[in-house]
């Protein structure tokens, strides 16, 4: 009776104060939609978020990782404000409707944001199939969470608004040209995705080579609107996703598939050392293993072709030049190297001549698509043709020096 008799007394005492009563039922109120949030979060969550590290299922630790639950979880004190402040007295009708508004548009905002979640867990799940990694869909969702954002923010002002959704679209059908002048980027990155996955353009992984905007590296990632790009220097070039499609760009992937890279590198030789061949010069190159069978075959048929010229003198007949055996003679190693692909092309050609010497150029592959490798068998190569040289009594064009 005693604890009874106290309770009317303060009933009696509170009326007399609304403020009081309004504030202690505010308070009572936002109290409640706290704790429920705590043990929703800390009690609920953790509790379900331990069962599922225990549990064997690879799939399981995907949502682990992503907080899905914890994004759903606002709803509840979003719900409990929603449905008790009507039950505080001494409020206005519009406080309680703006936060009827306010709380609403909480848990339009928090569900978006729990399916935009789970599309992050969706993506995570597809990463782990084999064909991932040749189509991604990152842009896709992205475009997919942009729509969910939009229809929230629909939602909200249609809440705040006291209209339809449906009505707000049809609204917008008149500011269908501002709308396309704001998302112009967003379209052109949607069809620009749509295209280089179509296509098979880019992959995360391939080396794209991209002067106009100095990209030279690894792609790491592919999104909606933007390509990133590692470049070798360890740089990060960020490529807007639809200037692949309008601006060049050079894609390596089916070298480091093929296993096989080129090698396209002249030397330029000084026009002043080519000569024809001495007798006693083709003897000793005949010592050259590679060049015994050359050198007797070109000499059975340049004495063939004189014995039938009319006017036999010595300017008239063929004769051995240095550079053209030192051509063949390039071409023979290349043949017998271990490091040259050789089921691909394999040219040894003479170029134009230029201001700065006679181009002969080498145009083959290596066997392997491997950067450092790569280099060191190209260097190799120009190493030993470069030091043989005077052998076939040629020079390299230098440019002279100033006394």
């Amino acid at each position: 009776m005693q604890v009874m008799q106290l309770v009317r007394e303060i009933t009696d005492w509170t009326n007399q104060f609304p403020w009081l009563e309004m504030l202690s039922s505010l308070g009572i109120l936002l109290f409640t939609a706290y704790a429920s949030n705590f043990v929703a979060k800390k009690i609920v969550i953790q509790g379900i978020r331990k069962v599922l590290s225990k549990l064997p299922a690879a799939r399981n630790s995907v949502l682990v990782n992503y907080h899905v639950i914890q994004r759903f979880a606002n709803v509840v004190p979003a719900l409990i404000i929603l449905n008790g402040i009507d039950s505080v007295p001494h409020l206005t009708t519009k406080i309680v409707y703006l936060l009827q508004m306010l709380a609403q548009a909480w848990i339009f905002f928090s569900i978006t944001r729990t399916i935009s979640e789970l599309l992050n867990v969706f993506h995570a799940l597809y990463q782990r199939k084999p064909t991932a990694h040749n189509r991604p869909i990152k842009g896709y969702l992205q475009l997919v969470k942009l729509m969910l954002f939009i229809i929230c923010a629909l939602m909200i002002l249609g809440t705040f608004l006291k209209k339809d959704v449906f009505n707000l679209l049809a609204g917008f059908g008149a500011m269908a040209t501002v709308l396309m002048l704001v998302f112009q980027n967003t379209i052109l990155s949607l069809v620009a995705s749509v295209q280089i996955s179509s296509y098979d353009m880019i992959r995360i992984g391939d080396w794209i080579e991209m002067p106009s905007l100095n990209a030279d590296g690894d792609v790491i990632d592919m999104s909606l609107h933007t390509i990133t790009v590692q470049n070798f220097d360890k740089t990060i070039t960020t490529i807007p996703t639809n200037k692949l499609i309008t601006d060049t760009f050079k894609n390596w992937r089916i070298v480091r598939a093929e296993n096989v890279r080129r090698i396209k590198r002249s030397i330029y030789i000084d026009q002043s050392s080519v000569r024809f061949m001495t007798p006693d010069e083709l003897n000793r190159l005949k010592q050259f293993l590679l060049l015994h069978l050359y050198l007797d075959k070109k000499e059975s048929e340049i004495s063939e072709f004189n014995q039938n010229l009319v006017d036999q003198s010595e300017y008239n007949q063929r004769r051995l030049t240095n550079l053209g055996t030192f051509r063949a003679y390039v071409e023979f190693y290349l043949k017998q190297n271990q490091h040259i692909a050789q089921k691909e092309l394999l040219i040894v050609r003479q170029m134009q001549p230029t201001s700065t010497g006679l181009p002969l150029e080498i145009y083959a592959f290596t066997n392997t698509a491997i950067w450092v490798e790569y280099e060191a068998i190209q260097s190799d190569i120009f190493d030993h043709l470069i030091a043989i040289l005077p052998e076939f009594q040629l020079k390299i064009y230098q440019a002279p020096t100033l006394p």
